[in-house]
């Protein structure tokens, strides 16, 4: 009977775990989860300082949910080494655990430049786990003013979740615009505008050099006063494991389209890896949820000795900020072509296929634009006007239609 470890305990740890199970329906399970709490939805942690939800409905799989897949999970514990020729793993303190199949879902980590005078600051926290946002939440008061460094997808969800809790709010980003790795300049200053308008300010263009206890020293020159730093620079796969076992790493741990790495009976999946992106037929970390649990689920059936490969996936997001939503997906590669019928949808066609799009306002049904995609449909065989006003089945032929969804259309 094969033994399964897996180190990492998010979503991609969760569909490596089903996986395992659609396969192999006894074989022991170890999770070993740094965090001291059953797997949840991290994307959900702004709305919980928002009082849209709470600790229990961001639970990711119901209260049994280990017990029922028969795994044995070791909280507050970490994976410091590999041994892939003796197929163990040593922990934090010295245990030592043997497996047959092993998978490396480490997940990402914040980035924290190096600013001079970081260590003076009391009242900072980073915001990528509930229990960021849980000690987040202990230092604010109605008066904080709170300076978020930062102005990507961490940085924004924080300061809308916080918005009511606190006195004022402050993001700065050393790029030009917000979302500045999903959104262009046009869509970026509308997202921009909604945010000011729901009392968030921005300091764009510029960012801390370096800290005192409570004062931010801007590259501008400019002093920022703050009572709570929240570090949202960036994030950092989470590679040493598999680096140090002499595995092959770039950004992300490299895995092939069954989530192999390059070491015998090692997989890996979720934003800890660098896998192929079909939209642009790269490699390239792709650190969303979604593909987090298809990359786990993959690697899950095929260490329980199935077969499976996950090699369509493609960059998402689908986010909101005070009721005004965007969803963006794929490469901006090739022409752009756009409607404002119903807000605001840029698609990008390059050799006769979809490639990528941002949608702002309407965004409805998308997963047909991300199926042209991920099927790399040639719009020549499809009314692809109809599909730029409205995203529906019609675009495809009767035919089509009978075929990719069945029954009579």
């Amino acid at each position: 009977m094969k033994h399964y470890v897996i180190a990492g305990n998010g979503a991609a740890a969760t569909g490596c775990i089903e996986g395992i199970r659609s396969i192999d329906p006894g074989g022991p399970i170890t999770v070993i989860s740094a965090e001291n709490r059953p797997v949840y939805s991290r994307p959900l942690i702004s709305y919980y300082l928002e009082g849209k939800t709470d600790t229990e409905r961001m639970k990711y799989r119901d209260g049994g949910f280990y017990e029922r897949n028969g795994c044995r999970v070791m909280y507050g514990r970490r994976a410091v080494s590999l041994n892939p020729e003796g197929r163990t793993v040593t922990l934090d303190d010295g245990e030592q655990i043997s497996y047959d199949s092993f998978c490396a879902a480490t997940g990402s980590r914040p980035f924290v430049p190096p600013f001079e005078g970081l260590d003076l600051v009391k009242s900072k926290f980073s915001f990528m786990t509930l229990d960021d946002a849980l000690e987040l939440e202990k230092a604010l008061s109605p008066d904080s003013r709170v300076l978020i460094v930062g102005a990507g997808l961490i940085g924004l969800k924080c300061a809308e979740g916080i918005r009511e809790r606190v006195g004022s709010i402050t993001v700065c980003d050393l790029a030009d615009r917000v979302l500045s790795s999903i959104l262009d300049a046009d869509c970026a200053a509308l997202v921009q505008k909604h945010l000011e308008e729901n009392g968030i300010s921005f300091m764009l263009g510029d960012t801390a050099v370096r800290f005192g206890e409570s004062r931010a020293y801007m590259k501008s020159g400019t002093q920022v006063d703050f009572d709570v730093l929240v570090l949202a620079v960036g994030v950092r796969a989470n590679t040493e494991l598999v680096k140090d076992a002499s595995g092959q790493v770039n950004r992300g741990i490299i895995v092939n389209g069954r989530m192999e790495t390059s070491l015998p009976h090692v997989w890996s999946a979720g934003d800890c890896t660098e896998g192929f992106d079909s939209s642009i037929g790269a490699n390239r970390v792709l650190a969303i949820l979604p593909n987090a649990y298809m990359q786990g689920h993959t690697a899950g059936v095929n260490m329980a000795g199935g077969d499976s490969s996950f090699d369509n996936a493609i960059p998402m997001n689908s986010i909101g900020f005070f009721g005004f939503h965007i969803m963006t997906a794929g490469a901006y590669d090739g022409e752009m072509t756009e409607d404002r019928d119903n807000g605001i949808k840029r698609f990008y066609v390059k050799d006769g296929l979809l490639k990528g799009f941002i949608l702002l306002g309407n965004c409805e049904r998308t997963g047909i634009y991300t199926s042209l995609i991920r099927e790399k449909t040639p719009l020549s065989t499809i009314d692809f006007e109809l599909t730029k006003k409205v995203a529906t089945n019609l675009i495809y032929s009767a035919d089509k239609r009978r075929k990719k969804f069945g029954g009579v259309v």
